[in-house]
């Protein structure tokens, strides 16, 4: 792996590769491995399932034997892939930022939320989503993980994997308060932002992880966690100014 061992030779191939590519490497070389461990379950999952029909006296039990071993195989295959996509984010092959706007688009949109995307303080931070409606205002942004790295709170402090995640959690608690305090003073309308950050990868120890300020979750729980966390009750007005001052005073990136 990145710095190798003294007891095992070292692959060229693997020498240079950032995690990611050496990732995507190994997965694609231990294509036919995965491939006969899913065959071998599904012989298994034939046998079983066939023993079983008999020993239920049902009808056509080969036939049932076949479909069973048929499912266990597409069940592994399935979760196989699933496996591979997750790390989709982290390997650079999609946009965790566009895949998190279009699921809170959809979900939030039916209920009055407006979603602007790319947005920063000049001068200051930037964030991936500025989320406002009825039940508040919020700032979501994306960060991507190995999938090996487990990400937890222990005593109040933020942790990836072993690392401390103080220096993922306060640029946006600060940016949080910096966009509360200026689209507060230009719209006239009091508020505080929350800030959100959406997992692609890793491990998340439990279904939300709160910690030094900031809510991790995937980026399916995003749009479902807004909609439950309500903290305020802003009129349909009020949104709307919050919206249009917000895409005027806040720096759109590209």
């Amino acid at each position: 792996m990145p710095n190798g061992s003294i007891y095992v030779p070292q692959d060229d191939k693997y020498k240079w590769g950032s995690p990611s590519v050496m990732y995507e490497l190994r997965w694609r070389e231990t294509r036919s491995e995965r491939r006969r461990r899913r065959h071998v379950m599904a012989g298994a999952g034939f046998v079983l399932i066939t023993a079983l029909a008999l020993y239920r006296s049902l009808p056509m039990p080969f036939l049932i034997g076949l479909l069973g071993g048929g499912a266990v195989w597409v069940v592994d295959a399935f979760i196989s892939w699933r496996m591979f996509a997750a790390t989709a984010v982290w390997r650079g092959k999609r946009s965790g930022a566009a895949r998190t706007g279009r699921l809170l688009r959809r979900a939030l949109g039916k209920h009055g939320y407006r979603v602007l995307d790319g947005r920063a303080v000049p001068g200051k931070a930037s964030i991936d989503h500025l989320v406002i409606g009825p039940g508040g205002v919020w700032i979501v942004d994306n960060e991507a993980w190995h999938p090996d790295t487990y990400i937890a709170a222990y005593g109040g402090k933020l942790f990836f994997g072993e690392r401390s995640g103080t220096s993922v959690a306060k640029p946006l608690v600060d940016a949080a308060a910096s966009m509360g305090e200026l689209l507060s003073r230009e719209s006239g309308i009091p508020v505080d932002i929350s800030p959100l950050l959406v997992v692609h990868g890793g491990h998340v120890k439990t279904t939300v992880v709160h910690a030094e300020g900031l809510t991790l979750f995937l980026p399916r729980k995003a749009a479902r966690w807004i909609l439950g966390d309500a903290y305020a009750a802003l009129s349909e007005e009020q949104v709307e100014v919050l919206a249009r001052t917000a895409a005027r005073i806040l720096r759109r990136m590209t």
